[in-house]
């Protein structure tokens, strides 16, 4: 695989040992809560220095100066996150069995892999966007289809993207195309560096002989879909099929993940329901000076496996939803209805689900049997959401400001959810829950 260009790797390199030097004194700060003194940070300085070599080189064996996490820029995160595993085993081992070191940090080697981690993927994502260092490849892009005219209009839209599609072949005029004069041509003139190929199409067989030749350009493939997932963030439905899932989805893959999350959900459910204890009493009072009625409601919704559960919620309605569209409910919600939805409060309660087992803190959200058995024939392939626990938010969830409306929006919803069931990963349930946070900070959820 072609390295990037020597000036852009120096100052990627030189971005990450300026950061790796900055998470320190961050960490240094957040551990004795207070402006770290010259001499404490030339203490630590020093022997993190020779740490900083080792982390260096295992960034570059696990790829973070390649092309690759250029134009992928939204599995940086995962890939820093395994370096930082294989780093602490190193630094473990450096600052515990080499005692010429003068210091054995515990508490501090703690807090600095989570604040270089976070330090690193911020200058990564970030930075080097906004400096300009990723360079905007020519590229050409062969497909078909409506998910194809999306992924070129939003990529030569956006000028933050690292590519530019100077042409679109279109597999469904194939027939009525010089290749080799209008396509060919064009890209030893416009020296593309990158083709983004639909490899799932049949139509694409007939040229593939002429597009082997480009390896001997130097010409990188990248495989439609993968572009699509990673700007859009949801999987394209029209590549969904039985081989999709059996090549994407095996529980046996996230077994260790799926045991830890489900310890992970136990310990942050309990610690966030005492809190909420205190808030009981009070919507208690409120929901019964609005309107009497009842203080909690519990409709069934179905979860993993297909199994129906009973949620809880505080009553927001004044008649019990039914799940149908919003509009149809608006007007049953009461005024204090009105704001526990909006701060999400009605939500709590759920986190005895989440104790229960029925729910987990981060997933698909849960649908009423009703609308389960519509889109289950109306939607290829919508129950496969049920593979895994049903969450109190989810990657469709931050995506979308209100619950779809129709069909058609909730195959795309089902479009995100497909994307987390395949990527599902600590990091991306910390970014949801990050996302999650920030609408409630905002208060924009509904």
């Amino acid at each position: 695989m072609r390295r990037l260009p020597s000036l852009q790797m120096l100052t990627i390199f030189l971005g990450d040992l300026l950061f790796l030097y900055v998470a320190l004194w961050a960490t240094l700060a957040l551990r004795y809560l207070e402006i770290p003194s010259a001499e404490l940070y030339v203490a630590h300085v020093t022997p993190f220095s020779y740490l900083f070599i080792a982390w260096i080189v295992v960034f570059y064996i696990a790829s973070l100066y390649e092309p690759h996490t250029v134009v992928f820029k939204s599995k940086i995160p995962a890939i820093i996150l395994n370096v930082q595993v294989v780093n602490s085993l190193i630094a473990v081992l450096f600052f515990y069995l080499i005692p010429a070191l003068g210091i054995t940090p515990k508490t501090t080697l703690f807090l600095y892999l989570i604040v270089s981690f976070i330090f690193i993927s911020v200058w990564r994502i970030f930075g080097v966007q906004f400096l300009g260092l990723r360079k905007k490849e020519h590229a050409v892009l062969i497909g078909s289809g409506e998910e194809t005219r999306n992924l070129y209009r939003v990529v030569n839209a956006n000028p933050l993207y690292p590519m530019r599609f100077i042409t679109w072949l279109d597999l469904e005029e194939l027939s009525s195309i010089d290749f080799d004069d209008e396509i060919l041509s064009r890209i030893y003139s416009a020296e593309i560096s990158l083709i983004v190929i639909d490899m799932k199409n049949e139509k694409v067989l007939p040229i593939l002989p002429k597009l082997y030749n480009l390896i001997f350009s130097h010409v990188r493939f990248v495989e439609q879909y993968r572009v699509y997932e990673d700007i859009f963030d949801r999987i394209p439905l029209s590549l969904i099929s039985y081989n999709w899932f059996l090549e994407n989805v095996s529980s046996r893959a996230h077994f260790g993940y799926d045991l830890l999350k489900r310890t992970m959900d136990t310990i942050l459910a309990f610690l966030l329901l005492i809190p909420s204890l205190l808030i009981f009493p009070f919507v208690a009072l409120a929901i019964k000076l609005d309107d009497g009625g009842s203080l909690f409601y519990t409709p069934l919704r179905i979860g993993e496996g297909n199994r129906p559960f009973c949620i809880y919620k505080f009553r927001t309605m004044s008649i019990m939803d039914d799940g149908k569209e919003l509009s149809a409910n608006a007007n049953k919600i009461t005024r204090v209805g009105r704001f526990l939805r909006a701060s999400r409060i009605d939500e709590l309660p759920q986190l005895w689900n989440v104790l229960a087992g029925d729910l987990s803190l981060i997933g698909p959200r849960p649908e009423f049997p009703g609308l389960v058995d519509v889109y289950h024939t109306q939607i290829p392939y919508y129950n496969m959401r049920h593979l895994i626990k049903p969450g109190l938010s989810g990657w469709a969830q931050v995506h979308h400001d209100k619950p779809p409306q129709t069909v058609e929006e909730t195959k795309e919803k089902l479009a995100y959810d497909l994307y987390y069931l395949k990527n599902r990963s600590f990091v991306l349930d910390i970014k949801i829950a990050l996302k999650t946070l920030k609408t409630l900070v905002s208060r924009t959820g509904l």
